[in-house]
């Protein structure tokens, strides 16, 4: 599945808020990664969101309801009940495609509208990267860590869809040392 530049930026972005809340941290941690505005500045700034300027608390607030709509659609059950819950967050949004070449990056699509709030931002070109991707037949590579103590949400962009962990260096290698453990105690004892 190819995917443009600006669209995986989205996508990369868009995980990492999801990501962000509570039930989404490794163990289902009680650390919310967008607890204060302090922590969302630093995600604006990580994440180099363009035009964004003063974060306030009423910034916060919504981040925090966007991102529990985002983590919506990673348990959609199928692409209808997906595609529903992006027109919903994209039509929020006021989405207003443009074209743009700034900081060093060729022409690309931004979807939000100049001034808009980092929430309406994001809320637009994540939503619209989503919704390449339900476009493209392709809503199961949006995925929860099949690890029992992780559920951390990623896009699955391998060739053949079989990708079941957030990471394959922790929570697979993880999984696997467990079972191979495991077996290894079993033909032990038997």
């Amino acid at each position: 599945m190819q995917i443009p530049h600006d669209t995986r930026i989205a996508l990369d972005t868009l995980v990492d808020l999801v990501n962000t809340a509570p039930e989404g941290m490794p163990g289902g941690g009680p650390a919310d990664g967008l607890a204060d505005l302090g922590a969302l500045s630093a995600f604006v700034h990580d994440h180099h969101i363009s035009d964004v300027t003063d974060l306030g608390a009423r910034d916060l607030a919504a981040m925090h309801d966007v991102r529990e709509r985002f983590a919506r659609v990673f348990a959609a059950p199928d692409a209808a009940s997906a595609a529903a819950l992006i027109n919903q967050l994209v039509a929020a949004a006021g989405t207003t495609p443009r074209l743009t070449d700034h900081d060093g990056y060729d022409w690309h699509v931004h979807y939000f509208a100049p001034g808009a709030s980092v929430a309406d931002h994001l809320t637009a070109d994540c939503g619209m990267a989503l919704a390449f991707i339900v476009v493209a037949g392709e809503q199961e590579r949006l995925r929860r860590c099949e690890a029992p103590d992780c559920g951390r949400a990623f896009v699955d962009l391998s060739r053949n869809r079989s990708r079941r962990y957030c990471d394959s260096r922790t929570c697979g290698n993880r999984l696997h040392v467990a079972a191979y453990r495991a077996r290894r105690k079993e033909a032990a004892s038997g």
